[in-house]
């Protein structure tokens, strides 16, 4: 098949670009699993062109001091939830809806921002129909959960495409530290103790630890350590749809997002490798534990330097919706690569008052069986014996 032109950009940069039908005029969007855009009106197909070009680290230090003394700001039509914070697009022919975040009622309007490129994505493997199923599948395994999540599960409508925004941070580290190294080792010792209502002496082998101060330096180089760049979506949901196959990034091109929702990146180039380096230390730590050696490791300083650092802005896609429940707002993601789901979940407390309820009930019934059991075992004659009548 033969790739059909590519539009031009529109001539305003604030609005978003669409991909038309060479056939019927119709929005053509991007087919998950595919390298293709197919009209959902008469099935004409666009084959994305593939990209031979790399995908490169940016120099993270460097990046900084541009953007410290560069303040440009570019306009997107852009869509903001005033209820969530959460700031992202829709596609070009969409200009209002509900926040994919909370399912607050939003509507598009032109705002700056001065944002970094976007240098690489994921597109979507699984579509609509599938992360549905996953996603309802998870629903009905929940335990405890009040009836009408059940209920969501069977009438949503609002499961939403979106291609998250994330950093990924290589590092070169050099860890030097102080701490101490434990050997143990035993010893015999003397104790008294009663036996027979007598005191007498006995021996026993006791465990002991020495422990001896230690330095070194440790080196790790770290790898694309990924850290979440949104702050509309829970970290701790989000970090259990890892792990990402970031080996298939391919280099961004905005077919990839005709159809779907793309989001903002809220947290800065510099926050982000905060919460790198907090995910390096505990890798740090166990180098240097290994270093040390021994049976037992103490840490007492521990200095790390962090050389050539790079980054790359990427974007991972989503499949996701919220619930409402007594007034708060339960979030869920479906991995689009994997189709693994997570999220938020409410409990429903009478259902668990129940459970607990039928425990005891059963822990109170089987007590007593067991008691019946023990009363009629006692009063049994034991085997071989002979029971004589007067």
């Amino acid at each position: 098949m033969q790739s059909e032109p590519e539009t031009p950009s529109p001539a305003n940069k604030s609005e978003p670009r669409r991909f038309p039908c060479a056939q019927c005029g119709a929005s053509l969007e991007y087919a998950p699993g595919t390298d293709v855009l197919r009209c959902g009106h008469c099935g004409h197909e666009n084959r994305i062109a593939g990209s031979t070009a790399p995908i490169l680290e940016q120099d993270f230090r460097e990046t900084l001091r541009s953007l410290a003394t560069n303040a440009a700001t570019r306009d997107n039509v852009a869509i903001h939830c005033d209820s969530c914070g959460a700031s992202y697009s829709f596609d070009a022919a969409t200009h209002a809806g509900q926040c994919p975040f909370c399912g607050s009622p939003v509507v598009a309007k032109t705002e700056q921002h001065r944002q970094l490129q976007v240098q690489a994505l994921l597109p979507f493997q699984i579509g609509r129909d599938q992360a549905r199923a996953a996603f309802r599948r998870w629903l009905g395994g929940l335990w405890f959960a009040p009836g009408g999540l059940k209920d969501y599960a069977r009438n949503d409508a609002r499961l939403a495409g979106m291609y998250v925004p994330y950093w990924t941070y290589d590092a070169d580290t050099t860890t030097t530290y102080q701490g101490e190294r434990g050997d143990d080792y035993q010893v015999q010792e003397s104790y008294r103790a009663i036996e027979n209502g007598q005191e007498v002496e006995r021996v026993r082998v006791v465990t002991k630890t020495r422990w001896t101060p230690t330095a070194g330096t440790v080196a790790r180089f770290f790898d694309d350590v990924l850290v979440l760049a949104s702050r509309s979506l829970p970290r701790a949901v989000t970090e259990r749809l890892e792990p990402w196959d970031l080996a298939s990034l391919t280099p961004y091109r905005e077919e990839y997002l005709s159809g779907f929702q793309s989001e903002m990146y809220g947290v800065e180039l510099e926050q982000g490798f905060e919460r790198a380096r907090e995910l390096m230390v505990p890798i740090i730590r166990r180098d240097v534990e290994y270093d040390i050696g021994g049976d037992h490791q103490r840490i007492h300083a521990l200095q790390t330097r962090y050389g050539d650092v790079s980054f790359k802005h990427i974007l991972l896609p989503v499949w996701m919706s919220a619930f409402r429940f007594r007034d708060k707002i339960y979030r869920f993601v479906v991995n689009g690569r994997t189709g693994e789901v997570q999220g938020e979940r409410p409990y429903s407390a009478w259902k668990i008052a129940l459970a607990i309820l039928l425990a005891a009930l059963l822990a109170g019934g089987g007590f007593a069986l067991w008691q019946r059991y023990a009363a009629v075992q006692h009063h049994s004659p034991t085997p071989g014996a002979r029971i004589y009548h007067g």
